[in-house]
């Protein structure tokens, strides 16, 4: 048996492989395609618990590639912030890869079938390299891999979903060219591109103005990519129109990538020392995170098409991970909110594009006010639909809750109480839309000019998956406050250099 310790190379080599491998296959058979793709997506997760595991029993995990001694080779470094970060990443890969089967042949031509999963899997492998890589360069290289694939992705609709590519594509390669400057500033003064190494050699070189000004780009790089307000312009025409489960995918996996990308920077390779006393910018966070929570809720009220609504409720969830990011050096309980938001927006986001995708998988049900007593036609996807709106809204023992709970304590904590009515307001908001859509699903009845769309229910690979994310908004809201998984928090936290959960 392979050695734990080769299992994060494993997690990339074996995707990368099986890109190769789907292509191939899927000259002789289609269908194979998915089965492949579902394999080794499923594979990688159970990796990714070994590594989990190894992570908080032994150690953080270290291998060279090649062998090659880091700063002059590779490292690929998992400790207890990546080791959590893949699990979630794969988890959604798996569940989006169990969704797409239907979907994908309903809304993507069959001659298409091929180059979706192949690229599919390269997305997913450049998700499972940029968490696991210790090396500035190679996460960008992975960047690349993982935004190429998503912006051909999206373009494979057709349609609309063409311009909403280009946009994501203009504003990706702004964002990594940002990033790849930042990077290019850091090795000019440092000669290293290892994390690790630069960690150790920045202290000294904290007033330097290009250390700072590389912070500053690789800030505005990684923001980009994670749709931090104001510079998520690509993300909701990118939701919208793009096929179902790449909508699933880049909402909750590769949007937690880039977020995990911007929490390493920041915090493993800047360090704590550096954003307080040298480019003090928490509060410019939190601040902008808060516009960004009312904001993106205000725009999501406003919208009639439902993966829009979605769309801009993502914005403002951002905001909450971001709000947890700018209180973390002045509270306590350090990233703990904003690494449970992580997780938690996951599941909710996840569940609640694959409902909305279900209604336009049936019956092409785009505008909210289409949806009249869907819920009567439709019930296992209007019922996660329900489940995972809730929980959004904060309704309790969920994950939304839970992480509105604990971005409160943070912000007591930090002195800060703006913030605790920043977060009312915007539950406020999202009372408004939520309750909007489900009136509309469970009580309104035919009147006027509104007529129940004559739908069934979607197949059950579509709705599963669903079900599973709705049910473990709760469930794991329960097991958050119960307080099973503070330790794996403690640990992420202490290596950071942040606060203990007490």
């Amino acid at each position: 048996m392979l050695p734990i310790e080769q299992f994060p190379v494993l997690v990339v080599a074996i995707s990368l492989l099986s890109a190769l491998t789907i292509l191939l296959a899927g000259w002789i058979n289609k269908k194979s395609c998915f089965f492949i793709s579902l394999a080794t997506i499923t594979f990688q997760f159970i990796l990714s618990i070994f590594i989990l595991h190894h992570v908080l029993t032994v150690g953080t995990i270290h291998y060279w590639l090649g062998g090659w001694r880091p700063p002059w080779g590779i490292e690929y470094v998992v400790d207890a912030l990546n080791a959590y970060v893949l699990i979630i990443i794969l988890f959604l890969s798996l569940l989006a890869a169990i969704y797409s089967k239907r979907s994908v042949e309903h809304e993507i031509d069959e001659k298409k079938l091929v180059t979706f999963y192949t690229l599919f899997q390269l997305l997913v492998t450049g998700l499972a390299g940029v968490v696991v890589t210790g090396d500035l360069f190679n996460m960008y290289v992975l960047l690349e891999v993982c935004s190429l694939a998503a912006y051909a992705l999206i373009a494979v609709a057709g349609g609309r979903a063409l311009k909403a590519s280009y946009n994501y594509l203009v504003m990706g390669a702004i964002g990594v060219c940002f990033y790849l400057l930042g990077i290019a500033f850091l090795y000019s003064v440092t000669g290293t591109l290892n994390m690790g190494d630069m960690r150790l050699l920045l202290p000294a070189l904290y007033g330097n103005k290009g250390v700072q000004l590389a912070f500053v780009f690789m800030f505005i790089g990684l923001g980009i990519k994670a749709a931090f307000f104001p510079l998520h312009t690509w993300q909701p025409d990118a939701y919208t129109y793009a096929p179902s489960a790449i909508t699933v995918i880049i909402s909750t996996a590769m949007a937690k990538a880039s977020i995990y990308a911007l929490i390493r920077i920041i915090f493993s390779v800047f360090t704590v020392d550096f954003i307080t006393l040298f480019a003090p910018i928490a509060d410019i966070i939190s601040w902008v995170a808060a516009i960004a929570m009312i904001f993106g809720s205000i725009l999501a009220i406003a919208q009639f098409n439902l993966k829009r609504m979605l769309a801009y409720s993502s914005i403002a969830n951002i905001g909450y991970i971001m709000l947890g990011v700018g209180l973390s050096t002045s509270t306590t309980l350090g990233l703990t909110p904003a690494l449970m938001h992580i997780l938690n927006h996951a599941l909710m986001k996840g569940c609640l594009f694959m409902a909305a995708c279900g209604f336009i998988y049936k019956a092409d049900l785009r505008d909210i006010r289409d949806l009249v007593g869907l819920a009567r036609r439709m019930p296992y996807t209007c019922f996660a639909f329900l489940l995972a709106a809730l929980s959004m809204i904060g309704f309790p023992p969920s994950v939304g809750f839970v992480t509105k709970l604990y971005l409160i304590f943070a912000a007591l904590d930090a002195g800060k109480y703006i913030f605790i009515a920043v977060i009312f307001f915007s539950t406020l908001l999202m009372i408004v839309y939520f309750w909007h859509v489900i009136e509309i699903m469970y009580i309104r009845v035919e009147e006027g000019g509104e007529k129940e769309i004559s739908v069934t229910e979607v197949p059950r690979s579509m709705f599963i998956p669903g079900l599973v994310l709705a049910f473990l908004c709760f469930i794991v809201g329960i097991i958050w406050l119960i307080g099973t998984p503070m330790p794996l928090m403690d640990a992420i936290n202490s290596g950071l250099g942040l606060g203990v959960v007490p």
